[in-house]
């Protein structure tokens, strides 16, 4: 891709998602992650209605008449993007690819925490680690995460989710903001979840297809795994195929339900032809 269509690409993704994230989810993000705490910010005089229990003594006995003290939320925070960019992320029949919505979901969740003054990290994984980008604040970061996703070749076809986990948990010493975002076609990662649950807010955005729910009956077919290369031909006109995929598909969607629910983390499932801005929407309210 060279640089012109590339930057007419971000430009595209900026323009949709900055719009999302300025008119809907910039107050709902406000709302939904708190910052670390209260911070001291300044004393003033009292006035009716203010609690009694922020008296500050020692400046009421000063000056003879009551004062409080005022404190703010600290709000700084810390989001990080954890972006699954194997194989399978190539894989859409609506015209475009897991890929591209995992890419305008992170630039959405990236410019609301810009509104919000925050920092915005991202790492980019495959059965390894393909690329980590320390969080930072500012527009033109953002946009350079926006560009690597859109035009980040990995090395690896892979997954391995367990393995990204663990790379968050060493790097980020203090508690961030963690969406995953994949479609956790992959096991096992709960107990590496759990660990990671402990100590930051974490959340898992699964984006799947709809022809992955279950293998239309189309004969024989030729099909390729995109993260192993292997290539075979199908029956899928046999039922006792299209009930082992099916069954192997809701495996790993339970999966994933329940680690993330056990280890007390968010999850949210979309469909790449459902409206992720809802989902979205009622994820932050729900928390909110």
């Amino acid at each position: 891709m060279d640089t012109k269509e590339l930057l007419k690409k971000v430009r595209k993704i900026e323009i949709k998602t900055k719009r999302l994230s300025n008119h809907i989810f910039g107050g709902e993000y406000h709302s939904t992650f708190k910052g670390r705490g209260m911070t001291f910010s300044e004393v003033r005089q009292y006035q009716y209605g203010d609690d009694v229990r922020a008296i500050d003594w020692n400046v009421t006995a000063r000056y003879n008449e009551p004062f409080v003290k005022v404190f703010e939320e600290e709000r700084e925070l810390t989001l990080m993007l954890m972006v699954d960019v194997s194989g399978s992320e190539l894989f859409g029949t609506d015209e475009q690819f897991k890929k591209n919505i995992l890419t305008e979901i992170s630039a959405t969740l990236a410019f609301s925490a810009l509104q919000n003054n925050d920092k915005v990290g991202l790492v980019l994984f495959s059965d390894e680690i393909e690329l980590y980008i320390p969080p930072k604040k500012g527009k033109s970061h953002i946009l350079r995460i926006i560009r690597e996703l859109i035009e980040f070749h990995p090395q690896s076809k892979k997954t391995d989710i367990s393995n990204a986990m663990k790379f968050i948990s060493g790097v980020m010493k203090k508690k961030a903001i963690v969406f995953v975002l994949s479609d956790f076609m992959a096991d096992p990662y709960e107990r590496t979840l759990k660990i990671l649950s402990r100590k930051h807010d974490v959340t898992g955005i699964r984006i799947y297809d709809k022809q992955e729910e279950q293998i239309p009956n189309l004969g024989v077919v030729p099909m390729e795994d995109q993260e192993t290369g292997q290539f075979q031909f199908i029956n899928t006109s046999s039922k006792k195929v299209r009930r082992s995929y099916a069954r192997y598909f809701q495996d790993r969607v339970d999966y994933f339900q329940e680690s993330f629910s056990k280890s007390g983390s968010g999850a949210i499932s979309c469909r790449m032809d459902e409206s992720y801005v809802k989902k979205l929407l009622a994820y932050f309210k729900r928390r909110g």
